[in-house]
């Protein structure tokens, strides 16, 4: 009987080790416990993370004139957009075999939804002097602007919607102010988190 108590006593001793080798072994293979973190869903552009950015007339000439030049590629028309304490457009207009220069001049408005809305100022085509919605009307229907420029030749406006604004990497952008007398231009973007 002495033999079977150690033999009895060896089992239990390798049925106690082996058991707790087997917890262990399942302890550490077990997937962790889900992160106690949860992401922010109260905003509702939740998937979008937001820098503010400042800058001036000169830097966003350049940044609105790339896209500019990228939209005309595929039209006939010429234009250019500039900065100043207005924003104006150059462009030229062919009538029959000559070229005619067109400036229009606009005051921005930055909208509380990030938009921007451009109000008409002035408008020339050479030096003749035509009725403003009639000029809006033939930049609309003839030169190849970007879906998110809506002209709204009544209003004598460009509505510029920021959302429908393509950009790489479908950052969006939203205007929070626009003054160029000042030169303060202030823009947040947002970048897609995921």
């Amino acid at each position: 009987m002495v033999k079977n108590k150690w033999k009895i006593g060896f089992f239990i001793l390798l049925g106690v080790i082996s058991a707790s080798i087997l917890l262990f072994w399942m302890l550490i293979s077990l997937p962790a416990e889900e992160s106690k973190i949860e992401p922010d869903k109260s905003n509702a552009a939740r998937d979008d993370v937001s820098f503010h950015v400042s800058t001036n007339k000169r830097d966003l000439n350049r940044v609105i004139n790339h896209y500019v030049e990228e939209e005309a590629k595929n039209s006939q028309f010429e234009y250019q957009v500039l900065l100043t304490d207005e924003v104006e457009l150059y462009g030229t207009i062919p009538i029959f075999s000559q070229e005619l220069e067109l400036k229009l001049t606009f005051e921005p408005q930055a909208l509380e939804n990030g938009d921007l809305i451009l109000k008409q100022r002035s408008i020339s085509v050479g030096r003749l002097n035509l009725p403003v919605s009639t000029v809006l009307k033939f930049v609309r229907d003839s030169y190849h602007l970007p879906t998110a420029v809506d002209i709204q030749p009544n209003e004598e406006r460009v509505y510029v919607s920021m959302q429908k604004l393509k950009l790489k990497s479908d950052l969006k952008v939203r205007v929070n102010e626009f003054d160029l007398k000042k030169d303060n231009l202030k823009f947040t973007l947002l970048v897609p988190a995921d």
